[in-house]
């Protein structure tokens, strides 16, 4: 039963904490790469209609926000995990991919940053937060 808890926080801690750095990278985001002029991105329905002046270099943030959000919340379940498991960052990973592809749903974006974002910002990084959530506990156990 303790081993359910803790794999149950290990995801409810490794989503919030992901989160809110991925919340993070998209409040600064504007203030690094200045949307496109005559651009309103403080609504979604602005943002719909103003997607056709955004540049590549506006996409960078976003997806970094999806990439570094859910490396540091599989990272933080990798290191709550039970037994070393690989699920709960794997799980939290898909929790990612899942909003990823409801924000795709929502907000149509062009289909090269659709693509680059949902196959390369969740999974992998859920795979090397893991990973290196691993080296960290080999590291502690010396």
């Amino acid at each position: 039963m303790l081993k359910f808890f803790r794999f149950l926080l290990a995801i409810v801690l490794g989503v919030v904490v992901g989160s809110v750095i991925n919340m993070a990278l998209i409040s600064v985001s504007g203030k690094v790469i200045a949307p496109p002029v005559g651009a309103n991105v403080t609504t979604m329905e602005g943002l719909k209609a103003s997607m056709h002046l955004f540049e590549p270099k506006h996409f960078l943030f976003p997806f970094l926000a999806h990439a570094v959000g859910t490396f540091v919340g599989a990272f933080i379940a990798g290191l709550l995990a039970p037994n070393k498991s690989a699920a709960p960052s794997f799980i939290v990973g898909a929790l990612f991919l899942a909003g990823g592809i409801a924000n795709v749903i929502m907000l149509p974006s062009p289909m090269w940053f659709t693509a680059v974002d949902l196959f390369l910002a969740y999974v992998p990084a859920a795979w090397l937060g893991w990973a290196l959530s691993l080296r960290v506990l080999a590291s502690r156990a010396r």
